[in-house]
């Protein structure tokens, strides 16, 4: 058991230390700690990731642990990586059926070591965005999407103001980049308690949001919408969950980016960037980028650029993100 602890202190030590970058920059405050690839697949950490939001620690369990190795992890991860509160997400392959009925097994309000912290404002590149450790399995930003929220707001910088589409907006973050570069940006969503949220995101930044710049609705209705009413974009963002039920009916990453992509490209302005984003660990870069072509067919779309997660996600394989950015010719 020592031997065990020892090691658990050791892999700790050396993720924080890969980190070293980002934990003495006080313009970020909010990025994953220890990823998967910090740790061999045969480790008694395997299955174990850890966001900081400032001084608490969001830690994710992709297996069953009892709960005093639970406790005993925590305790380990708040000594070495400094963390005042821990909060656990349990993350079963099936999580996505049992949060909507074991929610507060899953995702519990309180913390599992150190005193409740109900919001926390965390910075990112100077950026505030409002994060809820205990409220949901998603605590209202990703830090895996850090390089490419960086890459929009270079990129808007140098750009006249023009118009931005930010689909499955989810809290707003990619909005907050456009509008504090001065464009105006549509965000775009299903659920209205997440752009509320936004709203409080432009808020903390000293924006003032328009509320009819926070649309709540079916992405693909909307899109048609847009479409058949001539509105255009200058930048458009497909940021989709990998499996989503809509109006217009099932998403799947896998079979239905390529509908995404055509219904978008019709909202697109000619000299126009599509950012198309998808976090799904079982579609590989070539597939992606497969969807993508058979969704542009009959477009003059240009590849201009591949991102992917910082380096606070350390892995020897090939990244769960993949960003992929596009140019619309005339």
């Amino acid at each position: 058991m020592a031997d065990l602890k020892s090691n658990m202190y050791h892999l700790l030590e050396r993720a924080y230390q890969r980190r070293e970058v980002l934990n003495t920059d006080p313009s970020t405050t909010f990025y994953r700690l220890l990823h998967t690839g910090d740790v061999p697949t045969h480790d008694n950490l395997a299955g174990v990731t850890l966001e900081r939001a400032q001084d608490v620690g969001i830690l994710s369990l992709y297996r069953d642990f009892t709960a005093t190795q639970e406790l005993e992890l925590a305790r380990s991860i708040g000594q070495v990586m400094g963390l005042n509160s821990i909060y656990l997400k349990r993350r079963p392959k099936e999580a996505k059926h049992l949060a909507n009925i074991q929610r507060d097994v899953l995702a519990p309000e309180l913390p599992i070591l150190g005193a409740p912290r109900a919001e926390v404002v965390v910075l990112e590149h100077g950026i505030q965005f409002l994060i809820r450790p205990g409220s949901d399995l998603s605590v209202g930003l990703f830090s895996d999407m850090r390089p490419t929220r960086g890459w929009l707001r270079h990129y808007l910088a140098q750009k006249s103001a023009g118009k931005v589409l930010n689909t499955f907006s989810y809290t707003c973050g990619f909005g907050v980049v456009a509008a504090l570069e001065g464009h105006s940006c549509k965000n775009l969503d299903a659920s209205r308690k997440v752009l509320e949220w936004g709203m409080e995101n432009y808020r903390l930044n000293g924006l003032e949001p328009d509320p009819l710049d926070f649309i709540y609705g079916d992405v693909f209705d909307w899109l048609s919408r847009f479409a058949k009413r001539g509105e255009r974009f200058d930048t458009l963002i497909l940021d989709p969950p990998s499996f989503a039920r809509g109006k217009t009916g099932i998403f799947r990453v896998q079979s239905n980016y390529n509908d995404l992509v055509r219904q978008a490209l019709h909202c697109l302005n000619p000299g126009g960037i599509l950012l198309a984003c998808t976090n799904h660990t079982g579609l590989p870069s070539s597939e992606f980028a497969s969807q993508i072509r058979q969704g542009a067919r009959g477009f003059p779309l240009e590849h201009i650029q591949d991102l992917s997660a910082g380096l606070d996600y350390f892995s020897l394989e090939e990244s769960h993100l993949k960003v992929r950015v596009y140019r619309l010719g005339d």
